[in-house]
């Protein structure tokens, strides 16, 4: 499968730059959750990103912001 190297905005992964599989119409799923296990007495929570696309040098390109609200 192919993957691409997408830019997260916001939250705990702000300025990591990870390789995300492509869905069926070659572009990243429009909402990526990172599930957080429980530790130290606190709950497992899961983390939510929501796809954006912003204009760069080289043209549109999709990126993760962090979504507090969910």
């Amino acid at each position: 499968m192919k993957s691409a190297e997408t830019e997260f905005v916001g939250g705990p992964l702000d300025g990591r730059v990870l390789p995300i599989m492509l869905g069926s119409f070659w572009t990243i799923p429009k909402v990526y959750r990172v599930p957080v296990p429980a530790q130290d007495g606190l709950p497992a929570v899961t983390l939510v990103y929501r796809r954006t696309k912003v204009f760069g040098t080289k043209g549109w390109r999709w990126r993760y912001e962090y979504d507090t609200e969910a």
